[in-house]
């Protein structure tokens, strides 16, 4: 079992900017607008969700600004928001990141988002599409620079920070000359309200990838896939945390999240019915579209998803108790489902908890329903399973 009595387990919600409906592979069944994006945010906000994840990349809507409307409609909601680097320079990511932090009163999250599909990268003018090594050995010096701004913006004199008029007089100007970025006397103003600075989430599943995950995230996010295959993937980053500490004395704590769908009804045969509907309508020429696309993403995590539902193809994509790969045939990313009733999706989670996840982001289609269906039936059998665990292991 995980640390239970030191990391209270994370529950976070999807955002749905580009699109939103009751099945998968065919066309939104919704228009997602300012104000159905908010009325979703104030769902997952009811339903006990305390985050939601907001996506980036091909054309979904901006996340800073889709991220700073949810927070100004809510009170708890924590919007966590795409940080691209190569997309936006380092000095003014922080800026922006430290003022989301401020105006939200401290809910900022950071989602570091190294790539995406080379048609996507390629689109927004990054000249790294092509080259995994490289944006990784980027971001690792991209967040570096941009922590430091922040934590040398959060300095302070005394007990309080300087009246705002001397805002930067406390802050000590910070130069950087690197492979990918140079500043000179580089500041950012305000300091984030969370100390030392809002919190970075951080996936992928390549060996670069889970390298620089030890240096920087504070929360390391998977895709859901097996048991066996997650406890993989966290050793893999935990001997990075290792190397890290035995060969520069930096001892880190990371977290470790994991994305996935939920399909929860009162019976097993009633979840497992929802589930299958929600791919009901798929047309052949579009599901073969689709699948070339999600083919083509060269990313580790992708290939592993791919492989995943390669696997559970032959039984009818279950591919174990209450898990379900069925959206894999036309999505890439978070595609697989913990399908079942409140009792069971709970229990399969806390198989998770057991191996080292304490975040949870999720989703369901469409977003709107499922959130309050799921965030009302799931989150609290979860919380009294979860109460018990932490009560028979103090004893």
């Amino acid at each position: 079992m995980s640390k239970i009595d030191e990391i209270e387990p994370e529950f976070g919600w999807y955002m749905p900017t580009r699109g939103d409906g009751p099945y998968v592979g065919v066309k939104s069944a919704r228009v997602v607008d300012t104000a159905y994006q908010i009325k979703v945010a104030q769902a997952v906000e009811e339903a006990g969700y305390t985050f939601a994840l907001i996506p980036t990349g091909g054309n979904c809507s901006d996340a800073w600004i889709v991220g700073a409307t949810l927070a100004a409609h809510t009170k708890i909601f924590k919007p966590l928001v795409a940080m691209r680097p190569g997309l936006i320079a380092p000095a003014l990511a922080a800026r922006i990141g430290a003022t989301l932090d401020e105006v939200t009163g401290g809910r900022a999250l950071i989602n570091i988002v190294t790539g995406s599909s080379p048609a996507d990268m390629l689109s927004m003018g990054d000249e790294l599409a092509f080259d995994k090594d490289a944006r990784y050995e980027r971001t690792l010096e991209y967040i570096k620079v941009v922590k430091q701004l922040w934590i040398n913006s959060a300095a302070e004199r005394g007990d309080q920070l300087l009246a705002a008029h001397d805002a930067f007089k406390h802050i000590e100007p910070f130069d950087h000359n690197g492979k990918y970025f140079r500043l000179e006397g580089g500041v950012s103003y305000p300091p984030p309200v969370q100390r030392p600075h809002p919190p970075f989430y951080f996936g992928g599943s390549s060996a670069a990838a889970k390298k620089t995950a030890a240096e920087i995230a504070d929360v390391y996010l998977m895709w859901a896939e097996p048991l066996d295959w997650i406890k993989e993937q966290i050793a893999e980053v935990e001997h990075h945390r290792r190397n890290l500490l035995d060969s520069e004395g930096i001892d880190r704590s990371i977290r470790y999240g994991l994305r996935a769908q939920v399909v929860i009804r009162e019976t097993e045969e009633e979840a497992w019915a929802a589930a299958r509907l929600i791919v009901s309508r798929i047309e052949p020429q579009v599901k073969q579209g689709l699948e070339g696309q999600v083919f083509y993403n060269l990313s580790a995590g992708q290939q592993r998803q791919n492989e995943l539902k390669k696997l559970a193809e032959a039984n009818d994509y279950v591919i174990g108790p209450n898990f379900w790969a069925g959206l894999a045939q036309v999505r890439g990313g978070g595609a697989m489902a913990f399908v079942g009733t409140p009792e069971q999706v709970a229990d399969r989670l806390l198989e998770y908890v057991d191996i080292g996840i304490t975040s949870f982001i999720l989703s369901g289609y469409p977003n709107l329903e499922e959130a309050t269906a799921s965030g009302h039936a799931l989150l609290p059998v979860f919380r009294e399973k979860w109460q018990k665990r932490k009560q028979a292991a103090a004893v």
